[in-house]
């Protein structure tokens, strides 16, 4: 059986982005920690960690955010990148800002480039991302896009042949599934997460993609509520449908 981690207050606190274990002393003292509906005087105790803390711990009156371990589903707009780093707009801005302090870090399951929108997961677990990412999982997205010229027709059987290569590359993708909306829309579902991947494949079938949008990974689908911009922390239950779903061939 797996052994409940344990940790100091503070050190939990801190490494949740609420501050230092001085700040969080000072804030222990004024009564802004409560565990079990009693204030806690010292900070430097240790507790289980465990997934109903927040449920158990409040912070200067608020519930607790999430302990490490948390998912996060966006809807992610036009325009924002998927970068600790870069200038303009991130996807990290729309979070709590205290989040951008916590250790592990969150981080982006994946990416989206900035003229794509969607479907987008970040998380502070490693372990959860790297098995979404891995391809010996062939977790299916799937992509909404609108074409500047109408399809031609051979776009699917290219696309589920295996064989393509794009331009710059070696290796043949992955079969990927293509279905068929209006002359100029299409969904595409795909396995792999090639740099610019869709993008790519539509120019190599000697079309141009206007907009994208990605509405599913695995089992997961972009709820009809979530407008972009916003975002939900995910349940157990939800992340394991991530690795449901459609195949792409």
């Amino acid at each position: 059986m797996k052994k409940t981690p344990t940790s100091r207050i503070d050190r939990l606190l801190g490494a949740m982005g609420y501050g230092s274990r001085a700040e969080m002393a000072r804030m222990a003292r004024a009564g802004g920690v409560v565990l079990d509906g009693e204030d806690v005087a010292d900070v430097s105790r240790r507790i289980a960690v465990t997934h109903d803390l927040p449920q158990r711990m409040e912070i200067d009156g608020e519930p607790l955010d999430p302990v490490p371990g948390l998912v996060i589903l966006l809807n992610k707009p036009l325009g924002m990148t998927c970068s600790h780093k870069e200038d303009g707009a991130l996807v990290y801005d729309v979070l709590p800002d205290r989040w951008r302090g916590r250790d592990p870090a969150i981080s982006t399951v994946g990416r989206l480039d900035k003229q794509t929108s969607g479907l987008l997961l970040l998380t502070d677990d490693g372990d959860l991302l790297h098995r979404i990412i891995s391809p010996k999982r062939h977790v299916a997205k799937v992509y909404r896009a609108t074409l500047a010229r109408p399809l031609e027709g051979h776009e699917g059987e290219l696309f589920a042949s295996g064989t393509l290569v794009l331009e710059g590359e070696d290796k043949p993708l992955a079969p990927a599934r293509l279905e068929v909306i209006s002359p100029t829309e299409a969904l595409l579902t795909v396995t792999e997460g090639r740099y610019h991947q869709v993008r790519r494949m539509f120019a190599a079938a000697g079309n141009h993609v206007e907009t994208l949008h990605r509405e599913r990974m695995g089992g997961l689908v972009m709820p009809d509520d979530l407008a972009p911009g916003q975002w939900r922390l995910l349940d157990d239950t939800e992340v394991a449908t991530i690795f449901d779903g459609p195949a792409a061939a």
